[in-house]
């Protein structure tokens, strides 16, 4: 294969992991400002630092930093008056020395330093809410079950951290999530109002004052008694900050990845919860009265799940998405509902509007909601009218839109968007449909090779559809070797940017990279989600290699030269196709499902798995049943921290592959690449190479037919 005549980052790991990466946006309530979260690697190549940027976001000017510290911010989000607010663990000058939890912070818009306006001993886990014509903001935050106080709740967390106690007792289920324990803390709202924050001179002094009393008196009773001042004595909650008001008291498990928004006036809270039941739980919409806290449940099915509340511009409505739970039967439609904000006559709107809304807010004159969806393996921003009109698409072109904040004042969108060669870049989006790109501080890499779609018709006459992806140079004379990436979910698409997953990075090293749709996936309806619906192994398998057929027939691919990857679901379908073809050189397997009737009980939502698998299904399509079949070889990788699919998957595939394939040494062609302390993704920049390196490693031994280089640091 020839060489790029243009270098990219691409070219080089620790280029690709040195890119900065836009990953939020927040908009000013005039709408003059677009705030975003920028992320760069540190100096020691080790993590990545966080900061704020603001942009002008009619288009043109140059981007402006806002913030900078050790620690990094994250969650901006805008106050009515124009105040920008995020989650930082940057050094409060008021609060102890060794305090490294998040707290929440306000820069001014007059200007001047950023201050805390929280300093909770647990700290803040994000904003979940901010009013539009109130300083009334709703943040997230975990307190201890045993606590009663925000003063005894730090007590009891530093007599924990004293005593270096991490044990956690449950009594309900789930215990993890994803890559982190559950508990002990459980996850609270809080109301806050930003007008009581003090901040002058004498509140401080004030303040100071009495933490000098404090500290005497405490030193004054452990001299009389004799003993050391405990630092584990409750303290007053500062006086200078608002005290948070609990929304949520004694919430167990409900507040988990709560979605929250607030009336224009912050008196109200409508807010997504978990109601649980036995092993599993439903999501139900209440309003909360930030005042009182008195709660009201405005919808609560049996059987449905309530999500993605938005209130309406003038406070008078709200949307959100209702799903009935999905059975072995069949997979079920998101519908979008609206209603009045206390809940009275609710409508379905858009009901042949066949797509699953990822994003919900009102259009700036009420008219309308906003929208994202999957289509066609893009991700557009949609207009659903509330009137009874059909859905709208406001974009047209191969991106996918995220992020998407609404301009009040002239009903004008700004978003962030994405493509397979493009990261995500913030955007001005026209009523009429017209987008401009904004200024950033992380300027688009210049991608290798090219990308061009690709599809199929399958034996039930389904069209299945994909992204290809050529380097440079790729022709009938210098025919590229394919690489067949599956991807994950598997309700997903593969039409949006991703950090983790950058097949670029094979594209510069010669490869043809294939991101096929599969039955499944999302954005093409679904009755095409239905066709793999509890029978994974059948028109997902089938429609892989029916694309696969359909991009090796082009003359600029080496059919001869061809390899398989995925993670999660994609390296469940890895394992399925090693199980049924040795079509393929070689074949990577990340954080992958082994064996179903084992994964369906360890990962962290068990129900979920089980609920919409039939007991026979899930024997049928379960790829440990075919071991002794594969003659590819195999990566296996697999992290440890991973509570999605657990470790128990990649252990047992690995030893069933040594069960049926080793040699009389034990020795077999396939490897097994192992992470003790990174999750389902490898999110480590440090890791993140050595997985590239190791991957690309095995497919140029296997594909190619070179030595195998062992990455350096692997030993």
């Amino acid at each position: 294969m020839a060489t790029p005549s243009h270098p990219t980052p691409f070219d080089s790991l620790t280029d690709y992991i040195a890119l900065p990466r836009v990953e939020g946006l927040a908009l000013s309530p005039d709408g003059t400002t677009a705030v975003l979260t920028v992320a760069a690697l540190k100096k020691d190549g080790t993590g990545y630092e966080r900061a704020l940027w603001a942009v002008p976001a009619a288009g043109g000017g140059t981007p402006r930093r806002l913030t900078r510290s050790a620690k990094g911010e994250a969650g901006a989000a805008f106050t009515a008056s124009g105040d920008l607010l995020f989650v930082s663990g940057r050094p409060d000058a008021e609060s102890d020395a060794d305090d490294e939890s998040g707290q929440l912070w306000l820069l001014p818009a007059a200007g001047g330093e950023a201050r805390p306006v929280t300093r909770l001993a647990g700290g803040v886990d994000g904003i979940t809410a901010t009013a539009d014509a109130s300083d009334r903001v709703v943040i997230a935050a975990s307190l201890l079950p045993g606590a009663d106080t925000l003063e005894s709740e730090a007590s009891l967390r530093a007599k924990r951290k004293e005593k270096k106690v991490s044990a956690i007792l449950h009594d309900t289920y789930p215990v993890r999530y994803w890559d982190h324990d559950l508990g002990p803390a459980e996850p609270h709202l809080f109301a806050l109002d930003l007008g009581d924050l003090e901040d002058s001179i004498a509140a401080v002094v004030a303040e100071a004052a009495a933490a000098r009393e404090e500290a005497a008196e405490a030193l004054t009773d452990a001299a009389d008694a004799e003993a050391p001042a405990s630092a584990t004595e409750d303290k007053p909650y500062p006086a200078t900050l608002p005290r948070p008001r609990d929304l949520t008291p004694k919430p167990g498990r409900a507040a988990d990845h709560a979605e929250g928004a607030l009336t224009p006036d912050g008196s109200t809270l409508v807010v997504s919860l978990d109601r649980r039941e036995q092993r599993a739980g439903r999501r139900v919409i209440v309003a909360v009265d930030t005042a009182t806290r008195e709660r009201t449940t405005l919808f609560d099915e049996v059987g449905v799940d309530f999500e993605m509340p938005a209130v309406s511009r003038d406070g008078s409505r709200i949307a959100y998405l209702r799903t009935v739970k999905s059975t072995p039967a069949a997979p079920t439609d998101y519908e979008v509902w609206v209603a009045g904000v206390d809940g009275s006559a609710p409508r379905r709107i858009v009901a042949d509007w066949d797509h699953w809304a990822s994003s919900l807010s009102f259009a700036a004159d009420d008219t309308a909601l906003i929208a994202t969806a999957d289509e066609n393996g893009r991700g557009p921003v949609f207009r659903l009218p509330l009137d009874g009109g059909a859905a709208e698409r406001l974009t047209d072109d191969d991106f996918s839109y995220s992020n998407v904040r609404v301009d009040r004042a002239t009903g004008d969108l700004v978003a962030l968007r994405s493509s397979w060669v493009v990261p995500p870049h913030p955007v001005r989006i026209a009523r009429g449909g017209g987008v401009t790109p904004l200024a950033t501080p992380a300027a688009a890499p210049v991608a290798p090779g090219s990308i061009t779609e690709v599809e199929t018709t399958a034996d039930d006459g389904a069209r299945v559809r994909g992204w290809l992806l050529l380097p440079e140079g790729a022709s009938a004379d210098t025919p590229a070797p394919l690489l067949l990436w599956i991807h994950g979910g598997p309700l997903n698409s593969w039409n949006a940017w991703s950090w983790r997953w950058a097949p670029l990075l094979a594209v510069a090293r010669g490869y043809a990279v294939l991101l096929p749709d599969p039955a499944l996936s999302t954005g093409y309806g679904l009755d095409f989600i239905a066709r793999g619906w509890n029978s994974w192994g059948a028109k997902p398998y089938t429609d892989l290699l029916a694309i696969t057929d359909a991009a090796e027939a082009r003359d600029d691919i080496d059919q001869t030269r061809t390899a398989a990857m995925g993670g999660s679901f994609g390296g469940y379908m890895a394992n399925w196709v090693a199980g049924h073809t040795d079509r393929f050189q070689a074949i990577v397997t990340h954080a992958s499902l082994w064996a179903l009737d084992q994964f369906s009980g360890t990962t962290d939502s068990s129900e979920y798995w089980q609920r919409i698998f039939t007991p026979e299904a899930m024997l049928e399509h379960s790829p440990h049943r075919f071991v002794a079949d594969i003659r590819t070889p195999l990566l296996v990788i697999h992290g440890d921290k991973d509570y999605r699919v657990p470790i128990g998957e990649g252990l047992r595939l690995w030893s069933e592959l040594a069960e049926h394939h080793a040699d009389e040494e034990g020795r077999m062609p396939h490897r097994f690449l192992y992470f003790p302390d990174e999750n389902h993704w490898v999110l480590k920049p440090q890791h993140a190479v050595i997985w590239y390196e190791t991957v690309f490693a095995f497919l140029a031994e296997h594909v190619r037919g070179e030595e195998f280089q062992r990455p350096e640091l692997l030993g």
